[in-house]
């Protein structure tokens, strides 16, 4: 399983400052100039939020947008990790087009973000040979010294909820699926992580006795383009927690987001 997809345009190398608002960045490009940059994840970004570490921005496209940049890698420890969590269903939805995703490839129709019902869709659903195919996916970019691929990072009562519509399909006799989309290429496997969100790793077993498949496919990000490199096995059994915790809390000085102060205004009595 090789695939690539290109950067729409060429990313711009800089320094990260801050993480802060859990969706902003300070980046100080090579010019010297500070800019903000738009941190499209909502998780803790576990051991990668380090300043002075060597980062990449991919310029703003949307006209009128407010920021001008997207976090889009960060180097950790020689590694490339992809920060933006919406990259894998863009880069999942191009390997599906093209009918490079192994065992998935033989769609009729495919609609990205499929409404259920009110407040309720999935990723992808496709349609192979007149049956229904529901494929959820997620970013994982935590690894820990074992190897593992951890996902989430913090909790994520919204991913347990989309395990539980998956397994509800299941159950009915549809098909559906998980696909973890690893965004660095150390990985050797992806684990649930009960350390972090245990009703996740719950869910995922639950999931899996219902007749939810789970994937996962190991992304070298890089500068110059995203490739797909190979699967990797995924690894539902519960793990020994008092091997991970360490590893968490070395990390937690370098996960996270700071606060702004708020400056609250001060009302003068007539």
């Amino acid at each position: 399983m090789i695939f690539t997809l290109p950067w729409p345009a060429p990313l711009t190398e800089g320094a990260l400052v801050r993480r802060y608002d859990r969706f902003l960045a300070d980046v100080t490009l090579a010019s010297g100039e500070t800019v903000t940059a738009h941190c499209v994840n909502s998780g803790s970004m576990e051991d990668l939020v380090r300043p002075g570490a060597r980062v990449w921005l991919t310029p703003a496209t949307t006209p009128g947008r407010k920021l001008r940049w997207t976090w889009s890698i960060i180097e950790h420890q020689g590694v490339f990790v992809g920060a933006d969590t919406s990259l894998p269903n863009r880069l999942v939805k191009a390997m599906i087009a093209a009918r490079a995703l192994d065992g998935l490839d033989r769609w009729s129709t495919f609609t990205p973000e499929f409404v259920h019902a009110p407040g309720s869709r999935v990723d992808f659903r496709l349609i192979e040979d007149g049956r229904t195919f529901d494929l959820e996916v997620k970013n994982c970019h935590l690894v820990y010294p074992d190897g593992g691929a951890y996902f989430p990072d913090s909790v994520s009562e919204r991913a347990t909820k989309h395990l539980a519509v998956l397994s509800d399909e299941a159950r009915r006799g549809e098909r559906a699926g998980v696909l973890f989309v690893v965004q660095r290429p150390d990985a050797r496997f992806v684990r649930p992580s009960e350390l972090h969100d245990p009703a996740f790793a719950k869910a995922a077993r639950e999931a899996a006795r219902a007749g939810v498949g789970f994937r996962a496919v190991r992304v070298h990000t890089t500068p110059e383009a995203v490739h797909v490199l190979d699967e990797i096995p995924v690894d539902l059994a519960p793990c020994d927690l008092s091997t991970l915790a360490p590893w968490r809390a070395a990390a937690k000085p370098f996960s996270g987001w700071q606060r702004s102060p708020r400056k609250s205004a001060v009302r003068l009595k007539p």
